[in-house]
């Protein structure tokens, strides 16, 4: 099977490359992303491959299936940008990664909840610039703390015990209760009461119908003042305009995020000689106790070996007509 893959960097080719000697698949690599227009790039292709902001909407499902595609090979666990009642329609096959390194994810929110609370990006600017004082630069720490995490599966299980082994207090809020973080001490709560009692909130939960914009104007108003959340699941978790105004209202404290709900015409690419047009992103580097990165929790060496090994492996069982387990 013929597999086109969109959105590739420099990273991705050399891992799936690397992986792809003990299956010998036949893969073309563009830059270019996957929407209803670049679709058409998949004319001949038994398969495409795509990533988070690529873009396989109703639009984009038409036309792959008008080109013959019988297959979308996610390399991400995520699948929100997939029209997966349209792809069945059509009779494409989707799968995924559904855990790659939820490591990396885990200790990329850890990172951002240690460098928000330590002032980390703003005492490095200072040191630079040769200014030593402390002042601005008092945190709270995480010992005592209470933490809460929104969505314990994978990564979720793992930043919770991460933030245990902080000494944070620390409550959950899943649909599905994981018993072993219950025998670790972690309590399960409603979500308003995770909201209402949380000094600070990780969200790893996945983007559903129900999760979509979870960090709204309601909910930042049942946060405590000076409250920290941070962002490692899908942009469209949190509404930004909510948490811009909780920012300056003062009951958002800190803001982390590594994904963002406009993201798609940023992220993974090079942009530092142009003007940023999207008006709500370029408010929020204004901010001293906002830290950004640009979806980079999962990018780790074992991470990208696995991505690749996973969705070759998927590719092998769709050409040999097997059952994929990590069929969608």
């Amino acid at each position: 099977m013929r597999t086109l893959m969109y959105s590739t960097k420099r990273y991705d080719r050399l891992s799936f490359e690397e992986c792809n000697g003990e299956h010998g698949h036949e893969i073309e690599y563009l830059d270019a992303r996957l929407d209803a227009r670049t679709a058409d790039l998949a004319e001949g292709f038994g398969a495409v491959c795509i990533f988070v902001n690529d873009d396989a909407g109703a639009g984009t499902i038409s036309r792959l299936a008008e080109l013959g595609v019988s297959a979308i090979a996610l390399r991400c666990a995520g699948y929100n940008n997939v029209d997966l009642a349209g792809a069945a329609d059509a009779g494409i096959v989707v799968v995924r990664v559904p855990a790659y390194s939820p490591e990396a994810v885990a200790e990329h929110t850890l990172a951002l909840i240690l460098g928000l609370d330590r002032h980390i990006h703003r005492a490095y600017q200072r040191v630079r610039d040769g200014n030593f004082a402390l002042d601005g630069l008092l945190g709270n720490g995480l010992h005592g703390a209470t933490a809460g995490v929104v969505g314990t599966g994978r990564i979720g299980h793992l930043v919770a015990q991460l933030l245990l082994a902080f000494g944070c207090e620390v409550v959950a809020h899943d649909p599905y209760v994981d018993e072993r973080l219950v025998a670790a001490g972690v309590r399960y709560v409603s979500r308003s009461e995770l909201l209402q009692g949380s000094d600070i909130i990780a969200l790893t939960c996945p983007l559903t119908a129900d999760t979509f914009h979870l960090i709204n104007a309601a909910a930042v108003a049942e946060m405590k003042d000076g409250v920290m959340i941070v962002n490692t699941g899908r942009g469209a978790l949190v509404d930004t305009a909510a948490v811009i105004a909780g920012l300056k209202s003062g009951r958002i404290g800190a803001l982390g995020l590594d994904v963002y709900e406009e993201e798609a015409p940023l992220f993974f690419e090079d942009r530092s000689t142009e003007v940023i047009t999207d008006d709500v992103f370029a408010r929020l580097l204004t901010f001293p106790n906002v830290l950004l990165t640009a979806h980079q929790a999962f990018f780790t060496r074992p991470a990208l070996r696995a991505i690749a090994a996973t969705t070759l492996a998927n590719l092998a069982d769709l050409d040999a007509g097997r059952e994929c387990p990590n069929r969608v």
